[in-house]
């Protein structure tokens, strides 16, 4: 740990902000490989978009450095382990209720590491347990929906994508509290705790609800989507105003979350701002993708006056 210390004293960070470099420098990271075409045809275009060659015919086939991309690109995980996403939040979840109870070693290992102008911001105890509880949901839905929606499939991605999903879950399970660390330092959770005897706050009485919503919205986008005999164009109501609805409902979700997370006096928690901006940009490409995919695949017209995820907005 002592490399950990060296390494933040150094760029005169704290835990809190790692976690939000992590986070937008994936997303930017995403970004930068978006815009070129030869990287973004092979390592950002996954699952039935994807095609069996990444290399576009009007580009030679072997020379360097286009030679090493195309070994690059067949780095490949099957689509199938997307599921490994949601069964590490679940566990993450899991993991953290213990260490955020008990004060436990790991829970230490980064509270202690935690700058003291952050640690004056604390979410509350009730924060903390409501944010854990909602993504605990999330999860947990996911990895359900992974399961009970899952088609046999020879679809790959990219295995750095694979790897960099599963790093994001990761973390996305401890940005949900690192906030509220101070709280859960100075006092000790009890049963008490978990009463929720107060009333809702106005944030909560909207944030609650809009999490919700966007859950059953994303919950029946993938049930349409598994009813579909084969990847036919989805005529449901909500598929013929946004190509991919269900990225929506997804950035809504983390969206809530980091208002509800929001510390006293803050209009939002700025490390779960950073985990949606992650998602939102990530999901935006692929749904850009998928709509020029769809344009290939059915005809431009059928798809030219939808939006890509949330109606009105993008």
């Amino acid at each position: 740990m002592d490399l950990v210390d060296r390494a933040l004293e150094a760029l005169a960070i704290d835990a809190i902000d790692a976690l939000r470099v992590f986070f937008l420098l994936a997303a930017a990271t995403t970004i930068t490989v978006s815009i070129p075409s030869s990287l973004r045809s092979r390592f950002l275009v996954y699952g039935p978009r994807a095609v069996a060659n990444p290399t576009p015919e009007s580009e030679p086939k072997i020379p360097t450095p286009l030679g090493l991309l195309d070994y690059l690109a067949t780095w490949q995980v099957p689509h199938s382990y997307f599921t490994q996403f949601y069964i590490i939040s679940v566990l993450s979840s899991a993991f953290w209720a213990i260490q955020l109870v008990f004060r436990g070693r790991v829970f230490q290992l980064i509270a202690t590491r935690i700058s003291e102008e952050h640690a004056q911001q604390s979410m509350s105890l009730t924060q903390v347990l409501i944010c854990w509880i909602l993504l605990a949901i999330q999860g947990s839905r996911r990895l359900w929906e992974s399961h009970k929606f899952a088609k046999p499939s020879s679809s790959q991605m990219w295995v750095v994508h694979w790897v960099l999903g599963l790093g994001f879950y990761l973390a996305a399970g401890v940005a949900i509290w690192i906030e509220g660390s101070s709280s859960i330092l100075s006092h000790k959770l009890t049963v008490d705790d978990v009463k929720m005897t107060n009333a809702p706050t106005v944030r909560t009485f909207f944030c609650i609800p809009l999490f919700l919503m966007a859950s059953g919205v994303q919950h029946d986008c993938h049930h349409f989507l598994f009813s579909l005999k084969k990847y036919n164009l989805p005529d449901h109501p909500i598929f013929r105003a946004a190509v991919c609805p269900h990225y929506g409902a997804e950035c809504i979700i983390y969206l809530s979350l980091a208002f509800l997370a929001a510390p006293p006096g803050q209009m939002v928690n700025k490390t779960v701002l950073a985990c949606f901006a992650f998602v939102a940009v990530n999901l935006g490409l692929t749904a850009r993708t998928t709509k020029e995919w769809y344009m290939q695949k059915f005809g431009r017209v059928a798809v030219q006056d939808r939006w890509l995820m949330i109606p009105w907005v993008y």
